[in-house]
């Protein structure tokens, strides 16, 4: 008998095997593929026909894995075709490392099984309210949204709505967009239930991948709290999944195979048929929308737990305050920042750029210094002492010959929160101060630095916008906005709706426990419209405003955006190329094509970028007729097509 065999790599369609065995859609098999052996998938539907006759090979044998439910395979297979990915290559995502997992001993799973636990957390009448409504609408497919201002207890509304599955012998899926947030909300998950979920992120070891990987196919698992790559974990009796900070740009996965995790979350929950949480204090405009037009259910918490006051803001107009040579920070910052330090406040200077300086010149040749693979400037960072290209990770030293004699003479042009903590070190010279970064908090030392900050030891933060991510600081009660002018510049259509998120967020890590609480923005631009619009209380009147500004310009979510990508090394070759695709795509294809045009970041990794977008309506005929030009059309040597299904970013 013959049967379509899915395989882990490049192409989008099975192959076709014989087989005596009883294989079934789901099976995991053994077969010969060239001069190897390799695992596959038995796929429901079979390769398109091929006028050409070939001799098909024997499946070697099945493989002592539990069956894949057909919704999975289903899902897999729907993934590959809206984001216009090879069905191989989606395989491979789920398979780990393309080979089977073998079982475990049951010893491995003792430490994760669910135990029923005490109430020891009493919830408010507006926190009940809001339970007894997911509750209602988690019984079967559904998309709820609870919306709570930050520090308002969603987090313990949602475990009460997972507990209540688990009850019921439900497996549960909680993502979360950072890995730095895993191992604090491991610590909140373990107090409330007393037992340990399983922790899914690229950091863990292979072989705990493996571990995982088994028990949650043999439901020996209950709980996995994961990033983006646990959307793809075989699920047995998956019953709930939660997407914690829905609205966040890291569950768009734009490396490698993208996709929107978030959206894609809410796929695998309608074809298992089992609801879906998405948790925000500021909804994503496409999330907003839904709930506008009844797609989604939504239940509001209005107040922060025990009733802490929300921040209030004051401005800084730096046109007013004359900055000294070299400085960043206003002597008001530096008086309103002392008076906080009195008061036992920790502090918070928030500058999203990493590193100390986002420019080096010399002074004598007048050469700044770009990446040799990429159109951007090396970044200084002072602790290594080196420039340094957050794209591709080129490092060099900062020691260079002058073009005009010995050694370059540089002085550095713009602040990150290296340099802000040099200057806080300055002023505040006796407060312990730390830098919380994606350079500083993801290296083994940053528990124990989060730990430190938590328990007050650390006086002053500076930090990027991952502290913004769902952190706790019970004394954090003073945040300081550098300059809220570089967030707002650039010509990024979703820039808006990150500003709100990202401040309203940011602000919700000042006053959590009660104590009264100050934001402070520093500010050239004497239109504060644009503050105030980002701190009102309420972000649905800015979501509002913002969706009728997509719907008069025909943006998503009112369209769809599909971008592609060219790279190569020659730039003539690639340019060519590209009105070469144009010409062959126009009028084959749903939707209008905008471009070929250089991309904003137009060489990356030693390769040149040409990009189109491509806009259309809201439906999947979209990605079918792009799916179908692409496999038609022969790309050169050296020519490479991305295809990013709803973009989030532009560069």
């Amino acid at each position: 008998m013959k049967f379509p065999i899915l395989l882990p790599n490049i192409f989008n369609y099975p192959f076709t095997y014989e087989s005596d065995l009883k294989l079934e859609v789901g099976d995991f098999v053994e077969v010969p593929f060239g001069k190897s052996k390799i695992s596959g998938l038995v796929w429901f539907q079979f390769e398109k026909k091929n006028e050409k006759k070939f001799k098909t090979k024997k499946v070697l044998k099945k493989l002592n894995i539990p069956k894949l439910k057909k919704k999975t395979v289903e899902f897999l297979d729907w993934f590959a075709e809206y984001n216009v990915i090879p069905k191989g290559m989606v395989l491979k995502l789920f398979l780990l490392s393309g080979k089977p997992v073998e079982k475990f001993d049951s010893k491995f799973y003792e430490n994760y099984k669910f135990k029923i636990t005490k109430d020891i957390f009493k919830l408010t009448n507006e926190q009940k309210k809001c339970l007894d409504i997911i509750n209602k609408f988690n019984l079967k497919f559904n998309v709820h949204v609870l919306q709570g201002t930050t520090g308002s207890g969603k987090t313990i509304v949602y475990f009460e709505a997972l507990k209540k599955k688990l009850e019921k012998g439900h497996q549960i899926l909680v993502m979360l967009p950072e890995i730095g947030l895993t191992n604090q909300f491991e610590k909140k998950f373990i107090e409330f239930f007393g037992f340990n979920p399983a922790v899914w992120h690229s950091g863990i070891t292979k072989k705990n991948k493996e571990i995982i990987w088994r028990g949650i196919m043999e439901d020996k698992i209950k709980v996995v709290i994961g990033a983006r790559s646990s959307l793809f974990l075989p699920f047995k009796n998956l019953g709930l999944i939660i997407v914690d900070e829905e609205h966040d740009q890291s569950y768009k996965q734009d490396e490698g195979i993208t996709y929107n995790a978030r959206d894609m979350a809410i796929a695998r929950a309608s074809f298992e048929n089992i609801p879906i949480n998405l948790i925000t204090s500021v909804p994503s405009v496409e999330t907003y929308q839904n709930i506008k037009k009844g797609k989604y259910s939504i239940s509001k918490l209005e107040y922060r737990y025990k009733n802490a006051s929300l921040p209030n803001y004051e401005i800084i107009n730096l046109n007013k305050v004359k900055l000294e040579k070299q400085s960043w920070l206003s002597k008001e910052i530096i008086q309103k920042v002392n008076f906080h330090l009195e008061r036992n406040d920790q502090i918070l200077f928030f500058l999203n750029r990493r590193g100390f300086s986002p420019s080096a010149l010399c002074k004598k040749c007048i050469t700044t210094y770009e990446c040799p693979n990429c159109s951007i400037n090396l970044v200084y960072h002072k602790k290594n002492n080196n420039l340094l290209c957050h794209y591709c990770g080129f490092k060099s030293s900062l020691i260079r010959s002058c073009k005009k004699e010995g050694k370059c003479d540089f002085i550095f042009s713009g602040p990150g929160v290296e340099r802000i903590s040099d200057e806080v070190k300055k002023n505040f010279p006796l407060k312990r101060t730390e830098i919380f970064s994606s350079d500083t908090m993801n290296k083994k030392s940053s528990k124990e630095k989060l730990e430190k900050i938590i328990r007050n030891e650390v006086e002053i933060i500076v930090g990027t916008q991952l502290i913004s991510k769902g952190y706790h600081f019970p004394n954090l009660n003073c945040i300081v906005v550098v300059d809220i002018d570089l967030s707002s510049q650039g010509h990024d259509l979703r820039g808006a709706e990150k500003n709100l998120q990202l401040y309203h967020q940011l602000s919700g890590r000042a006053g959590r426990t009660g104590q009264p609480s100050m934001v402070y923005f520093q500010t050239y631009n004497p239109n504060t419209r644009m503050i105030s619009d980002i701190t009102n209380k309420n972000p649905d009147i800015f979501l509002e405003k913002e969706l009728q500004i997509r719907k008069q310009n025909k943006l998503p979510p009112f369209q769809r955006f599909i971008s592609l990508i060219l790279t190569g090394e020659n730039e003539k070759k690639l340019e060519k190329e590209a009105f070469r695709l144009k010409n062959f795509m126009e009028n084959k294809i749903y939707g209008q094509i905008l471009g070929p045009v250089s991309a904003p970041l137009f060489r990356l990794k030693k390769k040149f970028r040409v990009r189109f977008l491509i806009r259309g309506p809201k439906t999947q005929k979209l990605q079918n007729s792009l799916a179908t030009l692409i496999f038609n059309y022969k790309f050169p040597h050296g020519i490479k097509l991305s295809v990013d299904v709803d973009p989030i970013s532009f560069n």
